[in-house]
């Protein structure tokens, strides 16, 4: 499990890459409940390349703060590659930053279901490369309770924010 110092680490390394590539970040999370954001705002000089981050954890917020369609969100919930998609995509339309992650998942201890077991989280990284809007999406599933799904789920996030920023220091 990622410690709150695994975690200060991880979130340093991701502001260097960020500095690096010139890039700011926004978040958008909802089981993580604004971890992202906090871990990275930690970090001194944070200002530098944090933009701002959205915590939506209900579906009414998910479409109020980021325009998720209320019709993604009927037809694959909450916990689904189309939500974290469209997460993504709003946050960087809203704050017009370089990068954007989105997280949404089911902590647990109850929620789950066969289909969406509790440890399942949904990972959205995005990207502009000029016009150019780039998402990768994957799933996880992480093992234990709450505290340690959420976890590894903001350090999973700060490892996809700083890949998408080391790609984005090659490409200038």
């Amino acid at each position: 499990m990622a410690h709150d110092s695994t975690l200060r680490r991880l979130a340093e390394r991701t502001g260097r890459a960020l500095l690096r590539a010139h890039q700011r970040v926004a978040t958008a999370e909802s089981c993580t409940g604004g971890w992202v954001a906090k871990a990275l705002t930690d970090v001194a000089g944070s200002s530098q390349w944090f933009s701002c981050g959205y915590v939506t954890y209900s579906n009414e917020a998910k479409w109020r703060e980021l325009a998720v369609p209320r019709a993604t969100l009927h037809r694959h919930g909450a916990v689904s590659e189309a939500t974290v998609r469209a997460m993504a995509r709003g946050a960087l339309r809203r704050t017009q930053v370089g990068i954007a992650v989105a997280v949404s998942g089911i902590a647990g201890p109850d929620g789950g279901t066969s289909a969406k077991p509790v440890g399942t989280v949904w990972f959205c990284i995005a990207w502009r490369r000029g016009r150019k809007l780039n998402q990768l999406t994957h799933r996880q599933r992480f093992r234990g309770d709450r505290e340690s799904v959420r976890r590894k789920s903001v350090a999973h996030a700060l490892g996809l924010i700083y890949a998408a920023a080391v790609v984005a220091s090659h490409a200038e």
